[in-house]
């Protein structure tokens, strides 16, 4: 008993610069890409700003300014028709609606464009059931700006949906019934109390939704826009300019973080509180005729279009393709993705806790802001973290490998940057930040007594971790598990970069062969990213329906 006890404070000392030597390492590639920032300028870099930098600049503000708008529209308003309306298909919409998470966005464009491209189904039955001529009538270009933004906002909707349903279920009901005692309709109430109530939530869910948009490298690719995200690819591998792709990504990196400055900005003031702590149902409002008809369209048309008619083009084209796309090649991209999605989501949520409970147990800003410096990863981009973790590991692995020449005579190759180390940390710089934030909402459950009452039976930190919180934890951290396994297998621009040579994932696959114009032999490799995000999607939004206290 007294070894334990006498162990606690040593191994509180430890804990402190374990905590900080692992947020300085995976903060090394945020500021290995911003300090590119300061550099004297190359040809290249001239090159790219007299020439492309301002159309990246204005194609990534229209895309941000379109996706707002329609995730916003979409997100919002079928989260209040599922929260407090009473029409036909509710309960099947509420947790429905959040399937298009399972989609990651570059999958939906090589879908919409297989379907609405000159030679897909749609245009193809469109001149043969009129006898038309291509020179007969106009059809929207699938592969363009608004195409994207309509991709994207089909996709990412389900982040704003999802923050606001939980505001919407979580709010007094008080305050409703009080605007209701003033007169106020159904949507008087909502645009006067429900919304401004959930706006700090909103705001969130939109931020996640730009941050994709931003860190999104398929569909623009695809679609051939000049964003920053095209444009770091096309300077590192088509111009050979690494500096110059390092200061397009850090224009990117201050994009974002801008982003997230102004999005904390606007509530700097502002206090949301409900009125009384009393909750039960919240009322449903019951609606009849042509306005129960306009809530199913509303809410059925965003899943039409954003999981069921790309599923079952999928499913078409892999029936059409499995038996020589199928083969002991798919299996093996099979299982190397899982592999990594595993590895990495169990490696995240074990860091996850060690910095977790490392702010729980030290009160100290210098860890409290290093943990938060960490917690920024999600909000950079894959293709600007593939940057920042080559450059250094490159210089690393360059720097030993001359040493070893020079003094023993043989070559050391590339151990970091040309493993699977560099994406497996890239994984972490970019995802830690999910496993972080959930496993800190599962410790703010737990009372600061129970630690207390495990230290007077001299129980040591790692053994109130792993005796007390853990098993109270179960849910939290699965869910940490679940939600990093399903982004790693969605994961594109950064194991692209940075996978060793003659190793490719299920995301790579898919994305090599649409860029082949080989759409439908793509949907295997698709279809299998898409089914294994389904079950922790769905797990996601039972748990959103349960959240309400008193339910």
């Amino acid at each position: 008993m007294k070894t334990a006890h006498a162990s606690q404070p040593f191994l509180q000392r430890l804990w402190k610069p374990g905590v900080l030597l692992v947020a300085c390492l995976f903060s090394l590639p945020i500021f290995t890409v911003l300090s590119f920032v300061l550099r004297p300028s190359n040809e290249v870099w001239q090159h790219l700003l007299d020439t492309v930098l301002g159309e990246y600049l204005l194609n990534s503000a229209l895309l941000m300014l379109g996706v707002a708008l329609g995730t916003l529209v979409i997100g919002v308003g079928c989260a209040w028709l599922t929260s407090v309306c009473l029409f036909p298909g509710k309960k099947l919409f509420s947790w429905a609606l959040l399937l298009p998470l399972a989609f990651p966005a570059y999958i939906i464009a090589y879908t919409y464009t297989g379907m609405l491209d000159f030679a897909g189904p749609v245009q193809s039955w469109l001149r043969a059931s009129t006898g038309w001529s291509v020179r007969d009538y106009y059809f929207p270009e699938i592969r363009s700006l608004g195409g994207a933004v309509t991709i994207f906002s089909l996709v990412l909707y389900p982040y704003v949906y999802l923050l606001a349903r939980a505001a919407f279920l979580e709010q007094s009901v008080c305050v409703l019934e009080v605007s209701r005692t003033l007169r106020c309709s159904v949507w008087s109430s909502f645009y006067r109390v429900a919304l401004p109530l959930a706006r700090p939530a909103i705001v969130a869910g939109l931020s996640l939704a730009l941050m994709e948009t931003l860190a999104d490298y398929g569909t623009v690719a695809y679609f051939g826009l000049g964003v920053f995200t095209t444009g770091i690819f096309r300077t590192w591998f088509g111009l050979g300019d690494a500096a110059a792709a390092a200061k397009l990504a850090s224009i990117l990196l201050l994009f974002v973080f801008t982003l997230i400055v102004i999005e904390r900005w606007s509530r700097r003031r502002a206090q949301y509180h409900h009125a009384t702590n009393r909750y039960r149902r919240l009322p449903q409002y019951r609606l009849r005729g042509y306005r129960a008809l306009l809530a199913f369209c509303a809410c059925f048309v965003p899943l039409l279009l954003g999981f069921l008619l790309p599923a079952y083009q999928l499913a078409v084209w892999a029936l059409e393709t499995y038996a020589y796309m199928v083969d002991e090649s798919f299996l093996q991209l099979t299982l190397h993705s899982l592999e990594l999605a595993f590895s990495a989501a169990l490696l995240a949520v074990v860091l996850a806790l060690f910095l977790g409970y490392g702010k729980r147990i030290l009160a100290s800003k210098t860890v409290n802001a290093s943990i938060r410096i960490v917690a920024t990863g999600y909000a950079v981009p894959g293709t600007v973290i593939a940057v920042g973790v080559i450059i250094p590991f490159a210089w690393l692995d360059n720097s030993v490998d001359s040493l070893m020449r020079e003094h023993y005579g043989f070559s050391s190759g590339l151990v970091l940057s040309g493993s699977l180390f560099a994406v497996m940390f890239a994984y972490m710089v970019r995802f830690m930040a999910v496993s972080i934030q959930t496993v800190e909402s599962g410790l703010g459950n737990i009372k600061h007594s129970m630690d207390e009452a495990a230290r007077s039976l001299s129980y040591a930190p790692s053994e109130i971790l792993m005796r007390v919180h853990l098993p109270l934890m179960k849910g939290t951290v699965l869910t940490a598990l679940l939600i990093v396994f399903v982004d790693v297998m969605k994961e594109l621009p950064a194991t692209l970069i940075l996978r060793p040579f003659n190793f490719n994932t299920l995301a790579v696959r898919a994305f090599e062969l649409a860029s082949d114009e080989r759409l439908a032999d793509s949907s295997t490799a698709a279809l299998m990213i898409v089914a294994v995000g389904l079950g922790p999607v769905i797990l996601l939004s039972y748990s959103i329906s349960a959240s309400r206290a008193g339910s």
